[in-house]
């Protein structure tokens, strides 16, 4: 089997593909021939800034990418949720099934140390590790489902519990956002997306968003947000940027609204956030943090898709052997949607 090894010191430079033994399961586990790798921004700051560089020059290398696609090979004893020839996703946190999260159960993220991810041809996982998926989806859009997809469904209906009429503020156009506005036009949601691009705006309106707003020309878009909803606010904003638009998101939510932070995109860049006491008193706001989420809302939100047939949004497919590459291209932000390493490509 072929692998995607992330070694010391690190780095998109020290990515690179090795040659293993054909891996055999124990009890409990399951070899995946795996079909196709979805990227994260979570993969860059891994990959290309060093996240791992704790680790120190005796650490192992990383097998890494949380999100993929693939189909059960083998199964080891004592395997009951899936069988030979059934197609599964990749389980972000694989010890969280069900319940609020806990220290336990977010142990051991899939493409961390210790718990190697979906870059290799034949993955070996605990079966705890995987999902069954729809059918009417292709193997590449499976593999976008575990993080971003998760992220958004768990944001928007777990966590602010969103109802048909609410108000969403999408920021961006990678793939949470994406998510975002293709489960609120399902669910009746009317929403406001902010780029810097005319161009992703507007394929941001063909998929369906009510609003949209250019942050290059309309810097404080909390103004923008106050006219679409009659001075009221937005229910929900969808918070991927972090230090350098959170106030942005404060002025921008209604009275007890709530604030999903999923992302830090300007936090390398943006000085640090002048947040106003006063200003997140007077909101009553809820603004919570969260990384994606169980097994059980993965698979609620799998009945969802499948329910609304809801297609997700692949910008580019890409060899998996063109990691690096990929990687490269993630980090300059050109995509809309999701980034797709295929093993067939």
């Amino acid at each position: 089997m072929r692998a995607i090894e992330l070694s010391y010191p690190w780095g998109s430079n020290n990515l690179n593909i090795v040659e293993r033994p054909d891996p055999k399961p124990a009890h409990g586990e399951i070899v995946v021939r795996m079909r196709a790798i979805s990227l994260n921004f979570r993969d860059t700051v891994i990959i290309a800034k060093g996240g791992y560089s704790a680790g120190g020059k005796d650490a192992p290398p990383v097998v890494p990418f949380s999100d993929g696609c693939g189909i059960v090979e083998a199964v080891g004893a004592g395997v009951t949720r899936v069988a030979v020839g059934d197609r599964v996703s990749t389980l972000f946190f694989p010890n969280w099934d069900g319940g609020p999260p806990t220290p336990a159960k977010r142990e051991g993220p899939l493409g961390s140390p210790g718990a190697e991810g979906a870059g290799r041809d034949l993955a070996l996982f605990p079966e705890i590790a995987v999902s069954k998926v729809p059918d009417y989806l292709s193997d590449q859009e499976v593999a976008t489902l575990p993080c971003a997809a998760l992220t958004a469904w768990r944001a928007m209906f777990v966590d602010a519990r969103l109802e048909p009429g609410d108000t969403v503020v999408l920021q961006g156009t990678g793939g949470v956002s994406i998510f975002g506005l293709q489960f609120a036009r399902a669910a009746g949601l009317r929403t406001i997306v902010t780029s810097s691009s005319d161009e992703k705006l507007a394929r941001a309106e063909q998929l369906g968003a009510s609003h949209v707003v250019n942050y290059k020309r309309t810097p404080e878009w909390h103004k923008a947000v106050r006219d679409f909803t009659n001075g009221r606010g937005a229910d929900f904003v969808m918070e991927v940027g972090g230090a350098g638009t959170l106030s942005e998101s404060l002025k921008s939510v209604r009275l007890a609204g709530h604030i999903a932070v999923i992302g830090v995109l300007t936090d390398a860049t943006a000085p640090p956030a002048k947040l106003s006491a006063s200003v997140m008193i007077g909101t009553s706001a809820r603004v919570q943090g969260l990384s994606v989420g169980s097994r059980e809302m993965f698979e609620a939100m799998c009945r969802a898709l499948a329910l609304h047939q809801i297609r997700p949004v692949i910008d580019r497919v890409m060899p998996w052997t063109e990691a690096r590459r990929a990687i490269e291209e993630m980090e300059n932000g050109s995509h809309f949607g999701k980034i797709v390493l295929s093993f067939d490509a």
